[in-house]
């Protein structure tokens, strides 16, 4: 399984991937919870242009057996949802740190992405 070192990461199992200025971010889901949801069939995100606060739902993401909401990594407005993912959900499965990311965000406190974990972190929370 990869875990981008890159990116940072939520106990939700959400990441983002900020700016070089840390003023704006991407946000997807990790390669750990696509496989444990199995193969997405829709994403649902309608919060463009909405303030969200850090560990807020965001939107969900439904698979065939079941449905799981996406949380915010870091407090932000979201500027942007992936439009791909409208005929192509299963984006999500195929290219979870690419093609699949889900927003992307104007962040509000750049300084939240501190509390996130790194690779390394997130790679030994969900093997423990």
């Amino acid at each position: 399984m990869q875990f981008p070192k890159d990116l940072k990461y939520t106990k939700e199992h959400e990441w983002v991937r900020l700016s070089a200025d840390g003023k704006t971010g991407t946000v997807g889901i990790t390669e750990f919870a696509q496989q444990e949801l199995g193969d997405i069939v829709f994403v649902e995100i309608d919060s463009v242009g909405s303030q969200v606060a850090k560990d807020e739902v965001f939107g969900s993401v439904e698979a065939v057996k079941t449905v799981s909401e996406l949380f915010m990594p870091v407090s932000g407005t979201v500027a942007e949802i992936n439009p791909a993912l409208d005929g192509n959900p299963e984006l999500v499965n195929s290219d979870p740190y690419g093609e699949g990311w889900m927003i992307r965000i104007e962040l509000s406190d750049p300084g939240e992405a501190s509390d996130l974990l790194s690779a390394d972190d997130y790679a030994s929370m969900i093997s423990a």
